[in-house]
Order: structure tokens, then sequence, then C-alpha cells
């Protein structure tokens, strides 16, 4: 377009009960009418281009929008209070339908942002508002419980703690702490242990967390709804997929801490959306939480090709909103784009998951010593007959520590991303089984599951899995993908119930998603354990009413993998004639 571009600071736009937020305006000298492209921050709408995973504001003008970034209700120049999800539907509605009222806009609007500002506009659209055509939300959720606040029925403990301390408490406290004292305190507090964030998670009970009563209350909320009830059934964007008729472009990475959500909010769009709502797209990397795009993920270069070279996340973004706000039709990108791991390049896909995927069970096996990576552990595609089950002691006192994987948002503390994990898999805690060298290479693209057949001496408890490529030299181990269940909701999520002390059961664990091609010689690994600390809290054993006290106690893990109970590990493999 070439047009002089116009920025105007804090526009006035009012809520339904008087509320009054405030955005910037960067909009073309035209007299013309032009689509809105709308993102909606908790991070402080000044900084655009400083706050990572939004869009170039200068290309987005010059393409002919007007683009705004408004600061959510209590956040920044906005009145209000922040209550972090819950006035993000009325007042993203509110918002929406304000903007594309304006005498510079010509009534449609698209909405872009990634992490909670692709939450802000998830929640916007559940509302329906009628002048939202388009989203490009990335890098988010799509169930505020589960793969958000909590994973598997376990609290996301560092994450939790880590963004609330340096990315939403921070910024309150610095707010109201010239009229507040216990603003004052708690301010300093939050600073003097930002350093010390590792300390800090290890704080029990959660109820009487130190920080965040003032700077953000919520996170008390969280924990006095662990289950998924009414509080979070509310928000959960898989509640709405039926009736929101937008179209979206999901963006997100294999070491994305909402990696799980991005593919299912594609998933449930494509299959329950009405109208142009079934017209979404994904475009899944090798990235952990933070956009524009890298090849450097934690230990592991994904290669050239997982950056910019090969990514243009602006344009891609604005390829789209010239579909569905101009009606350009710049040819038919595929539904699904995605960077397999290994391969270390980018493919076009028809669907999710990918049409012809094989769903290969690989079986648990050893004589009883599967203990650390000099155990007997093997996975094996025939099932075991009479095997002896693996044993091990979780103390909670003394958990796995976490070695990536999906993480945000202080990677000072603990950095998030592909890791040697041999140093975990040297603890008689973690029980390891793997696949003799593969004769083949074998790409795995997909969902990834775990069937476990367990029992524990605890009344509560949890198990983990890891996905880890192998070397054909043994000497690296990199994690691809894992999971994390707590005993008391292997059967619901809404309808917790405990175990009976040395029974066995059937536990699935969802392990997300990843694309990986093993070479010729590489092996699969299969860790499993009962702790991934501090990335989740830790169980302690008691099946205590969570959060409440402090005590933990050992317990014996038994898993089982026999004739009767033959537990296996879930791969979709994609045929070799791809």
């Amino acid at each position: 377009m070439g047009a002089k571009v116009i920025f105007e600071r804090d526009i006035e736009i009012p809520m339904r009960d008087g509320c009054v937020l405030r955005g910037d305006l960067f909009r073309p000298d035209t007299p013309e009418r032009l689509p809105v492209l709308l993102n909606r921050t908790p991070y402080d709408k000044k900084f655009p281009q400083i706050n990572f995973n939004t869009l170039d504001v200068m290309r987005a003008a010059q393409r002919g929008y007007n683009v705004v970034f408004v600061d959510t209700r209590g956040r920044f120049a906005s009145q209000g209070t922040f209550t972090c999800f819950l006035d993000d539907q009325l007042d993203g509605y509110d918002t929406i339908e304000y903007l594309a009222r304006q005498p510079w806009a010509d009534g449609k609007v698209g909405m872009f942002g990634a992490s909670y500002m692709g939450a802000t506009q998830w929640l916007a659209a559940t509302q329906s508002p009628p002048s939202l055509k388009a989203m490009v939300p990335s890098i988010t959720a799509s169930n505020y419980h589960e793969n958000w606040t909590y994973q598997g029925g376990c609290f996301a403990l560092f994450f939790n703690v880590s963004w609330l301390m340096g990315n939403l408490a921070l910024a309150r406290l610095m707010r109201e702490r010239e009229d507040k004292e216990e603003a004052r305190r708690e301010l300093a507090l939050v600073m003097s242990q930002m350093d010390s964030m590792r300390e800090v998670v290890k704080h029990t009970p959660l109820k009487d967390f130190p920080l965040f009563r003032t700077g953000a209350p919520y996170f008390f909320d969280w924990l006095e709804h662990p289950y998924y009830d009414s509080y979070w059934k509310q928000i959960s964007i898989e509640e709405y997929h039926h009736r929101i008729d937008v179209p979206t472009l999901n963006f997100g990475g294999w070491y994305d801490i909402f990696a799980g959500g991005t593919v299912r909010n594609y998933v449930g769009m494509r299959a329950k959306a009405p109208g142009n709502g079934r017209n979404a797209r994904l475009v899944m990397g090798p990235w952990y939480h933070t956009l524009p795009l890298g090849s450097l993920v934690g230990q592991a270069d994904m290669g050239y090709r997982a950056g910019h070279v090969s990514i243009d996340y602006d344009g891609m973004q604005l390829d789209f909103f010239d579909q569905w706000l101009k009606g350009l039709n710049r040819g038919a990108p595929a539904p699904v784009r995605i960077y397999t791991i290994g391969a270390a390049d980018w493919r076009d896909e028809k669907d999710w998951p990918l049409p012809g995927t094989e769903w290969r069970r690989y079986y648990l096996h050893s004589r009883g010593r599967a203990n650390t990576l000099d155990g007997d552990g093997v996975l094996a595609g025939e099932p075991p007959d009479n095997e002896p089950p693996d044993v091990f002691l979780y103390n909670p006192l003394n958990p796995v520590p976490t070695n990536g994987g999906g993480l945000c948002c202080y990677h000072n503390a603990v950095p998030g991303g592909a890791f040697d994990q041999t140093p975990v898999e040297r603890r008689a805690d973690v029980l390891v089984y793997t696949t003799a060298p593969l004769a083949e290479d074998t790409e795995v693209t997909g969902p990834v599951s775990l069937t476990l057949y367990a029992s524990s001496s605890a009344p509560d408890t949890d198990f983990t899995a890891k996905l880890v490529s192998v070397g054909p030299c043994g000497c690296s181990a990199m994690n691809l993908t894992d999971g994390i269940i707590r005993a008391r909701v292997r059967e619901s999520k809404s309808d917790p119930k405990l175990i009976t002390p040395g029974k066995v059961y059937e536990y699935t664990i969802d392990m997300w998603s990843t694309s990986v091609l093993f070479r010729k010689g590489d092996r699969i690994r299969l860790e499993i354990s009962s702790s991934n600390f501090p990335r989740f809290d830790r169980n302690p054993n008691t099946g205590h009413d969570l959060f409440v006290d402090a005590e933990t106690q050992p317990a014996i893990q038994t898993v089982v993998h026999d004739r009767h109970y033959a537990s296996y590990l879930t791969l979709p493999v994609i045929p070799a004639r791809r």
C-alpha cells in the first residue's frame, strides 16, 4: 500500500459495564475503510515489537490494515481489575464490535498474538462476535484447566509460578506500590526471589504459597479448583468448538508448553466447528514457547530450515488475513504444515493425524530390572508373556528433576526444549525401556500415548512417561515428548477417585504429539517414573486433599508387563512410501 502510517495512543474502548480499556492504533493515512487486526494483551500495548509473538506492525499497516493493541482489563493503561481469563470473553466481544464500528474500519476484524494473547482470541470467539472474521492464535491452549494450569491432573507448577512472577504479578505490584502497603511488601519479595525460583517452587503446602495474594490472587483460585469443574468449563475453548464460526491459523511447537492445546484446537475446529470454522490450519515447528522462530531448541540445533529461512511468520499471517478479510486468494495452502525433527525439513499434509498412519504398539519387557539406562528394559513389537514386574521407590523429597521439555517462563532457572536425558536415566527411580537398533528409517508423526498397568503402595500417586531418541552410539538421548497422570484422575478429570494400594490399574498417559525421523541404527526409548519436578508439583502420595498440607510419604511403584497386563507405548508410524 505504501501509505504513511498514523499512530494514535490510548484510544478509549468502553465495555458494557462502563470499564474503559485503552488501545494504541496504527493505521494507514488513507480515507479508505480497512479491516482491523486486533491484539489484546496483558503484557503492555506500548511495546508490541518488544513483546514476543505478535506481528510486524508497520508491515501490516503498509499491507492495508488498521492494527490495534489493547491492554486487557486491569493491565497498564486499561481500567478495572485483571482476573485472568474470566473477563476476556465479554471484553473481547465488546472490543471487537467497538473497533469494527469506527470510521476507519470496514466492519471486519481479525485477531492475532500468542500464548495469553492467543487465549484472548479464543475466549472472545466463544461469544460469537459478528465482526470477527479470522484469527491467528499461536502457541496457546484449548482448555485452561487441562493444558494450561494442569496436565494429567498435575499442577503445572513451574509454569504457573514463573509466569505469574515474571509477567503478571510483577506489573500489578509495580502499579499499586504507591498506594498499598501489601503491594510494596509483595513486590520486594518477588524481586528478591526471582533469581532463586528453583527454591521458591519447593514451598509446601501450596495453599500457603508466600507470593501472589496481592499480585495474582487467581493463583489460589486455581489451587481451589484442581478438577475440571464449572469454574473451568465456562472458559474452556474445547466446550465451544462447535459454535466458533471463524477460520483459524494455529502456530505451535513440538516443545511448547501448549503443544497439546494447539493441536486440539485444530482437530476440534476441523471436526466440530460450523461453516468457515472448519477452515482451520495448523503449523507445527520444533520450537519451544517462543516466537519469532529459531533453530536452537534447548541443547539441540534443529536445523537451518527450522527458522526464518523457511517460515515467514508475519507473511503467513498477513496472507491468511488477506484471504478472510479482503477476499484475496493467494493460493490454497495445505491445512497442515509440519517440521520433522531428524529430517530437518518441512512438508505439507492434508490433515492431522496424518492419513495412512500406522498405530504401532511397542510393548514393555524386562527381567525385572529396568531401572536406569544400564538395566534390562526393552521395547519390542511382541507382547510379553510371563515376565516379572519392574519396581522403583518414588520419594517426593527426592523427585526426578525436570530436564527440558515443554516449559515456560523463566529459562534461566529451568530451561525448556531438547536436552540429553542421560543424567536422569542414571537414577534408580527411572525405568528405561529401549528398542534394538532400528533396521530402517522410521518416522513417528502424530499423537503418542502410553497404556500403563501399574500399582502403588500409596492411595494416590503420579506416573510419568517420556519418549526419547537415542543415537547409534548410545551416547546421546534426546527427549521428544512426554506426559503425566495423577492416579486419582485416571478415569475422569472431574470425578477423582483414590486407588487401592497394591491393586493394578490401567493408566493412559497422553504424551501429546511429535514429528521425528529415527534413522537406521537409532533406538527408540521410553522412560517411566513418578515425578518431573519442578515442571509439575510433587504428589505427596498421602491421598489427602491436594495442596492443603506438607505431609509426604514414599511409595513403592510396580510397573507390570505380562500376558494379563501388557503395558505398551503407541506410536504413530508413517509408512516409508510417503
